[in-house]
């Protein structure tokens, strides 16, 4: 079938409210042609209007995330988990620390906001901001577990915001003493009779309410006052009102007070190319107070408007409401609910928003599995076996068997200007007295973000050359990229070049150039060389009694795969790219010095390679599956039955020469690995120095096992 070019760049900087449901909408319908990325620091955007509930004990966390990376999946974004910095309209581009700028031709912000007070002295050392509430609720669950028996907590601003809070609190610790310190009037924008419950609540639970007065100083222990009284504070929270994020006004885009100043389309009233909603807008025509309503209420028109400014449609003005249902937590399971002036309070209020929060929250936890296309009612036989069920996986997921490739390398002459050659990690050739290696190595994409899969591949490419104790030199890169437009292929190349030559760079190798061309997806490749002394570390050469060191834990490729399937969670995914990204070069220092064989894991899994170890030195080996390192999330993906697609081939390969438990851990010693670990055998003598070394240099190494003569059981056992 052929693929659509895609020529227009479209770039969200934000998980909001809005942005998630736009995401939804696009993965729906999409604008065939355009590209979409996502910019956000987290893997989970919170929804805040279950807050609350969190903070009484009534919901877990999981409630209330949205997932950013199965959104982005399910909506066909590549997700950036970077901060944006900056926007440079006359450039276009977006500054993220850490990675090239990211282009747009189309952007939005939906950044929302935060209510920490920096001006504020000790506020940012002793005191935590209820926005954005991940660290809040990571230091309250802390205190919870921690308190004194009668802590008191102190709570800076009495808005709606900081009265539930308040109230939410003191339902989970009851016998917290809590004060709320409100410079002006407490609850400025609530009817009148709605704020009359709401501060005859705060004095029948024991709450103290401190008006016209504000807070001068925080300190570990206490706050001070600007009537100079000194307040007992175990936990400070800031939750006085809002404020824009700092890095807007560099931006050179029309403000309010710091907020992007918008017309009734959702644009930039200064940049037509740029939009904003939520929090982080002000709406020039209709200023609304800060509310989660507002930005949910946007997100159908900003899709249109997105879409439109893409494709050069009409555009869809926005008309918010004057007035909107307030539905307020009372810290147990009652709410209060506040419009037109008539407040309700109760039970039913509560069960009436929760059933909205829940029913909000389900359009992200219930997102469908990614469909295969039906197969035509005529076709070849074996064709449904080979095709399955489930997507066919990226990076080493998706690569050829070993017994396919073990066959297929067997009938490969040996030439006399290789020393080593077939079935090694790399070849060495001898030239003019120099010894040098050359590996090749490419992957099917794992990620839509080039710049990561190209740190990725170049970290996986390597792998081989480190594996031989070598020292990179120089690569070609050989890049498949997807149908795009000059430009976003200009974009795109930049972005592969920068991933690369970091990681190249860091290991004193350098890019000499490669080739291009076009196809269905984007896949990167490089072939390495490398330069080696008198001694060339292979897979033979163990001895028995060796340890076996593994320097990376393993299940990338179920996580993978799981990602893909929109199962992954996606902090786990999150915390995966790092290990991913990290070099083997100076673990390959540290061993080479002291082993006796070592190879890399990668596609044929943990068990494959120390297998080919095996073979190479007429061996065998026992390792303990408690000991080997796991991926976070990889057990669980496993348990639930998510598989890499090479994983029966893997596991197949090794029939008779493995005895392991049947269980989820022990498959996934057959999991593939993309820029996956060292595994050298080392003296036993060693072992201990050397794990030391390793952690030292940032490496979550582990000794496994251990080399052993062979006998009559299978050659690999697993205990």
């Amino acid at each position: 079938m052929q693929t659509l070019p895609q020529t227009r760049d479209l770039v969200l900087i934000g998980g909001g409210h809005a942005h998630a449901l736009v995401l939804l909408k696009w993965a729906m319908k999409p604008l065939a042609g355009a590209r979409l990325t996502l910019i956000d620091p987290n893997p989970t955007a919170p929804y805040t209007g279950m807050l609350p509930g969190l903070i009484a004990g009534h919901f877990d966390r999981a409630a209330l995330e949205m997932d950013l990376v199965a959104l982005a999946r399910h909506a066909g974004a590549r997700l950036i988990l970077g901060r944006a910095a900056g926007i440079y309209t006359q450039a276009r581009h977006v500054t993220v620390p850490g990675r090239p700028p990211v282009a747009y031709d189309v952007l939005s912000v939906d950044l929302g906001i935060t209510s920490d007070l920096p001006s504020l002295p000790g506020f940012m050392d002793h005191a935590v901001a209820a926005k954005p509430l991940a660290a809040y609720a990571a230091r309250w669950e802390t205190f919870v577990r921690s308190a004194p028996s009668a802590p008191h907590v102190t709570v800076l601003g009495a808005g709606v915001g900081g009265v539930e809070l308040a109230l939410a609190m003191q339902h989970r610790l009851p016998s917290a003493k809590i004060t709320v310190i409100e410079h002006s009037v407490a609850l400025p924008h609530m009817g009148r009779r709605a704020r009359a419950r709401l501060l005859a609540l705060l004095s029948e639970r024991g709450i103290a309410l401190i008006e016209q007065c504000e807070a001068v100083r925080v300190e570990k222990d206490a706050v001070l006052l600007s009537d100079g009284r000194s307040l007992r504070s175990d936990f400070t929270l800031g939750a006085a009102g809002s404020r824009p994020q700092d890095w807007l006004t560099g931006t050179g885009l029309a403000l309010h007070d710091g907020y992007v100043t918008v017309d009734p389309t959702l644009r930039s009233v200064s940049h037509p190319e740029i939009f904003a909603v939520g929090d982080c807008a002000h709406m020039s025509e209709s200023p609304r107070p800060k509310a989660g309503v507002f930005a949910v209420r946007q997100a159908p028109y900003l899709y249109h408007n997105l879409r439109a400014a893409l494709s050069g449609g009409a555009m869809r003005r926005y008309r918010p409401q004057r007035d909107y249902l307030k539905l307020i937590s009372l810290g147990g399971k009652s709410a209060l609910a506040d419009k037109w002036g008539l407040p309700l309070a109760g039970r039913a209020m509560w069960q009436l928003k929760t059933r909205i929060d829940r029913k909000f929250m389900r359009m992200f936890h219930a997102l469908p599995e990614m469909e295969i296309a039906p197969l035509p009612r005529l076709h070849a036989q074996g064709l449904a076996e080979l095709v399955g069920d489930k997507p066919l996986c990226g990076g080493c997921g998706a690569k050829v068997g070993p017994d396919a490739l073990r066959h297929a390398l067997a009938a490969l002459p040996q030439t006399s200007a290789l020393e080593k050659g077939v079935g090694d990690d790399a070849a060495v050739l001898t030239i003019n007295g120099a010894r040098q290696v050359i590996a090749t190595d490419h992957l099917r994409a794992v990620t839509d973000d080039p710049w990561l899969m190209a740190k990725i591949a170049s970290v996986h490419a390597l792998g081989d050359v480190w594996a031989m104790g070598a020292t990179p030199q120089a690569a070609l890169a050989m890049l498949i990229l997807p149908r795009l437009s000059e430009p976003l292929q200009a974009r795109t190349l930049a972005e592969i070049m920068a991933g690369m030559t970091e990681v190249l760079r860091d290991a004193g190798a350098d890019l000499a150039g490669g080739h291009t061309t076009q196809g269905a997806e984007l896949t990167i490749g490089l072939t390495v060389t490398g330069m080696v002394g008198a001694r060339v570390l292979t897979k033979g050469g163990g001895q028995p009694g060796d340890a076996l060191v593994l320097t990376k834990p393993i299940g990338s490729g179920t996580l993978l795969a799981a990602e893909m399937q929109k199962k992954a969670p996606g902090r786990a995914i999150a915390a995966l790219w790092p290990f991913l990204t990290q070099p083997q070069g100076r673990a390959s220092a540290i061993l080479s010095g002291h082993a006796r064989a070592m190879t890399d894991v990668t596609g044929f899994g943990l068990a494959g390679h120390l297998d080919e170890m095996l073979r190479a030195s007429g061996l065998g080996a026992e390792i303990a599956l408690d000991a080997i390192p796991l991926f976070e999330g990889a057990l669980a993906m496993a348990e639930a039955g998510v598989t890499s697609t090479i994983m029966p081939a893997n596991r197949a390969a090794l029939l008779g020469r493995i005895a392991a438990p049947t269980s989820a851990q022990a498959g996934l010693l057959f999991d593939p690995q993309t820029a996956g670990g060292l595994l050298a055998a080392v003296p036993e003598d060693c072992v201990a120095a050397l794990l030391d070394e390793l952690g030292d240099a940032g490496y979550r190494a582990a000794c496994i096992g251990h080399l052993r003569d062979t006998d009559d059981s299978p050659a690999l056992r697993v205990v």
